[in-house]
């Protein structure tokens, strides 16, 4: 059993590690502008924090509509592998032929998604000054509301070349070369950290632009990381012969296949990033202090969530992968091994959030009011067990897409987060009296009710395969 486990873990760890450690780059870029805001004080730490959220809300949800293109791209790449492995082997005539379809096929994935991350970059770039604009609305402060507006405007071009940058990322992920990904983001937040500051200061004879300088820079880091990745993609021998940008040439009927899978992804992610948007908003409502503090322990959880993205994706493609070679049983042992691995990850970072909570928040608070630090200390214990489930339901998340089975992660998040987690929050954050640390608590419920029932929803649905495939004949 424990060799099973070790060899398993050995061959998702190929694929995740590459994963997990882009995604943390990644979150190094909204680490930087959160350390950069609490330095400009806790009003731009609260402005800052909440005009990323709304960003984030609206970029995960375009992240979501192109995610299910690395699964289908890897099944696309195993059914070329085997039809040329089939072709050497002399078991079929039509080998090759098979392979340029499947190899076509993957051109044309690639052409439809980025036509679908184009008209999701522009409509989610208006949506977001929209919202901007509405926050007066909402009960936020004027004063914060008026920083987040600017800050807005700043970030919303970056949207664009953000969605394509993940179109490309999915399809070196879904033909197993991410490699270049990591090399790229962790150039991207040395330039992120050079521009926040340049900017904020108006250094080198530019305008001196402050919290609105961080929404400039990170637009413009968005656009050279999507230049970057084209480029590397374009010089790699395997990649290039399949990289296409022709989006006006994209197949309506891949594109309608792509809006299916998508949507409901989409609609899963836009679920889980409204349930901590809402709860960033009722956070506020306890005043600026409260916002910092949420803001910050936020941006903890979302940094030690890209282990589990990065698990989930691997995993989530290896399941595409085994299934499109007929191995039921393999992709059920893919979900305990992503479990085990996030399980220790989590129970590490845990006992940091326990027993160094100054230190942890240090980044974030240090220069921030004593009223949030305190309130941020109580959030991490809460954070400590919450963590488990927020992993665990991502993974389940993208066990159930390497099925093809989009759907069903979108009801499960409306049961787990709206008709649980949301009113669990509210009840335990005002008429309890609980405040943030109610908030807090209400995510915890939804988070794990959501991973239950995304968990056994897999499980069920490798069962069900497992029955529907007939018996061998006898010999």
């Amino acid at each position: 059993m424990l060799t099973t486990l070790l060899r398993d873990s050995r061959a998702l760890a190929t694929l995740a590690v590459p994963l997990v450690l882009t995604q943390l780059a990644q979150v190094a870029l909204t680490t930087t502008d959160t350390v950069m805001m609490g330095l400009l004080g806790t009003q731009e730490l609260a402005a800052g924090g909440l005009a990323i959220v709304i960003f984030n809300q609206l970029r995960t949800m375009g992240v979501g509509l192109v995610t299910s293109v690395g699964n289908q791209i890897a099944a696309a790449a195993a059914r070329a592998e085997q039809a040329e492995k089939a072709e050497q082997a002399g078991e079929a005539e039509r080998g090759g032929e098979d392979a340029e379809v499947a190899r076509e096929e993957v051109r044309g994935i690639l052409r439809a998604s980025l036509a679908l991350a184009t008209l999701a970059g522009l409509a989610g770039a208006v949506l977001m000054i929209l919202i901007g604009q509405s926050l007066t609305w909402l009960g936020q402060d004027a004063a914060v509301v008026d920083r987040v507006e600017t800050m807005l405007l700043a970030l919303a071009p970056g949207l664009l070349p953000c969605l394509w940058f993940q179109v490309i990322r999915q399809f070196t992920v879904g033909l197993r070369r991410p490699q270049a990904l990591l090399r790229i983001t962790v150039v991207s937040i040395g330039v992120n950290a050079g521009l926040n500051w340049v900017l904020i200061h108006g250094t080198w004879g530019l305008p001196r632009l402050g919290l609105t300088g961080i929404g400039v820079a990170t637009s413009t880091v968005y656009l050279l990381s999507f230049l970057a990745l084209y480029v590397s993609a374009r010089r790699d021998a395997e990649l290039a012969p399949l990289l296409t940008l022709n989006a006006a040439k994209a197949a309506p009927a891949t594109v309608k296949r792509l809006v299916g899978l998508g949507v409901p992804i989409a609609a899963t992610y836009g679920s889980e990033a409204g349930f901590f948007s809402l709860t960033a908003l009722m956070a506020g409502s306890f005043g600026p202090a409260a916002l910092a503090a949420h803001t910050a322990v936020n941006q903890l959880v979302y940094i030690v969530f890209q282990v589990a993205v990065g698990l989930s994706h691997a995993a989530s493609i290896n399941v595409s992968r085994e299934l499109a070679l007929g191995s039921i049983g393999d992709a059920r042992r893919i979900r305990n091994t992503a479990l085990a691995c996030a399980a220790a990850v989590m129970t590490v970072v845990g006992t940091l959030y326990v027993t160094v909570p100054k230190l942890v928040l240090a980044p974030f608070l240090d220069s921030g009011s004593d009223r949030a630090l305190d309130i941020a200390t109580h959030l991490l214990v809460v954070t400590a067990f919450l963590q488990f489930f927020d992993c665990s339901q991502n993974i389940g998340i993208g066990l159930l897409r390497g099925l093809d089975d989009t759907k069903s992660g979108f009801r499960i998040t409306l049961v787990g987060y709206w008709a649980v987690g949301l009113p669990a929050s509210w009840l335990l954050a005002y008429p309890l009296g609980l405040d943030t640390v109610g908030i807090w608590l209400g995510l915890l419920t939804g988070l794990a009710t959501t991973a239950v029932l995304l968990l056994r929803r897999y499980s069920a649905s490798l069962t069900d395969r497992a029955a529907a495939v007939p018996a061998p004949a006898p010999a």
